[in-house]
């Protein structure tokens, strides 16, 4: 599975949505820290990998969040 798809299945999660695009922002879709602070430890948990709330805020997409994490030369499992 695409870092994207994985990224995408831990928001829908967190998010309690089924509807979320590359493109859609997190807090438009009602993010906010404390889902944040659960998408992180899904990322640690999920893809072993620890995601700054920096970059959370700067990449608040799918797409860019998923981005971020490949430049960091993550893969998939």
């Amino acid at each position: 599975m695409m870092i994207a798809e994985r990224v995408r299945t831990i928001w829908c999660r967190e998010l309690q949505r089924d509807d979320i695009s590359d493109d859609d922002n997190f807090f438009a879709l009602g993010g906010q820290s404390v889902i944040m602070a659960r998408i992180q430890g899904a990322f640690i948990e999920e893809l072993d990998l620890e995601v700054p709330v920096d970059q959370m805020f700067l990449n608040p997409t799918v797409a860019s969040i998923s981005a971020y994490i490949e430049s960091l030369g993550a893969t998939t499992q």
